[in-house]
């Protein structure tokens, strides 16, 4: 692919389709990713919040021995001002050797705090053991406590884990298949047919027939110019375009610890009797035909018109009508004061009597 074919791709983003999303915000390229990297380490400096853990004395012994100081061996050189730590960063892709990148330090032993202290040069290995970057620098703490001697404790925030921003140096570089090949693979971050059919049906309507296929409801394949400029160019024009993404999947999630409930928008409700405690909710929906005059321009107008009944005492069972939608229940029980908690169990017995048309997730 040349470059005026390249070019050629920027006049499909002066055409966008309403309430469309970029391929960027749909997609991400196969391999493109980050790495996560963990490492060991000792924060010294503390304020007596450290830690006097048996492998905190032996690491600090190994660290000493290793810059020439030797200890005699019935000697503990442990010390309330240092605190074994763990580390750990993401490193971004195509990260390259002398980049700074962000470490999160939190304390693997019995430290208080870790406000006030510098982390010792640490490296920071990959999944494979290879060394990827290493991780020095002053630690910045948001929490802090204090205690008293009568044992009272007050604590703001988690002062046992701080991070270093920028406090890792990049030492190699992690290899990726991004420029190999004759094409790339796009995958969608949330699975579906419709969208991968969408989003190569997008792309070959701008590069011709055949140019992306769809592989399954993640990944579409794209053919891509194998020169690595032309590749940049070609993949900062094809994420840019919009696609229509299709409706999510109708779900109900309920998070049973906080009352929180979260409702899509295709749910729907089949015809179904209801009633729970005192309260009683009647949803009906009906029609309404708007019908212009004989010589008048207008077009006929069907209305849907919904009505809400709540009855908080009679205890009468109402019928809902078909087509009634969760957002009419919700209104409904939200119009008597109801907890979340009922709303819950209204929830729990429509799907148990197979009347609610969505699935119900209860994390």
């Amino acid at each position: 692919m040349n470059r005026f074919c390249i070019l050629a791709l920027i006049g499909l983003l002066l055409s966008s389709t309403a309430n469309a999303e970029r391929i960027k915000d749909l997609t991400s390229v196969a391999g493109v990713r980050s790495n996560q990297l963990v490492g060991y380490g000792l924060v010294v400096g503390l304020d007596g919040t450290g830690d006097k853990t048996s492998f905190t004395s032996a690491t600090f012994r190994n660290m000493l021995n290793n810059f020439g100081v030797a200890i005699p061996p019935s000697t503990d050189p442990s010390s309330k001002n240092i605190a074994a730590v763990a580390v750990h960063a993401d490193l971004p892709p195509f990260a390259k050797p002398g980049q700074m990148i962000d470490v999160t330090v939190s304390t693997i032993g019995d430290a208080k705090s870790l406000r006030g202290g510098s982390l010792i040069m640490a490296p920071l290995k990959g999944a494979d053991g290879q060394i990827y970057a290493i991780a020095q620098g002053n630690l910045v703490v948001s929490g802090f406590g204090v205690q008293g001697s009568d044992g009272s404790r007050l604590s703001l925030n988690v002062p046992s884990v701080g991070r270093i921003p920028g406090g890792a140096s990049v030492e190699r570089t992690v290899p990726n298949a991004f420029g190999q090949g004759d094409s790339l693979v796009l995958n969608l971050n949330h699975a579906d047919f419709t969208t991968a059919r969408r989003v190569a049906e997008q792309v070959n309507s701008l590069l011709g027939p055949g140019m992306a296929q769809a592989m399954d409801a993640t990944s579409i394949r794209v053919s891509a110019p194998r020169d690595p400029n032309q590749r940049v160019s070609f993949l900062s024009v094809l994420e840019n375009l919009e696609v229509q993404p299709a409706q999510e999947v109708a779900k109900v999630i309920i998070n049973s610890r906080t009352g929180t409930i979260i409702i899509g928008q295709n749910v729907r409700v089949s015809p179904v009797a209801i009633t729970h405690g005192g309260m009683t909710v009647a949803i009906t929906e009906d029609l309404v035909v708007d019908q212009p005059n004989a010589l008048a321009a207008g077009n006929t107008v069907v209305t849907p018109r919904t009505g809400i009944e709540v009855d908080a005492g009679s205890g009468h069972m109402f019928e809902f009508s078909p087509g009634a939608s969760l957002q009419d229940i919700v209104e409904a029980v939200n119009q008597v004061g109801a907890a979340p908690g009922d709303l819950m169990a209204i929830l729990e017995a429509l799907r148990q009597a197979g009347a609610l048309k969505a699935e119900l997730i209860v994390i």
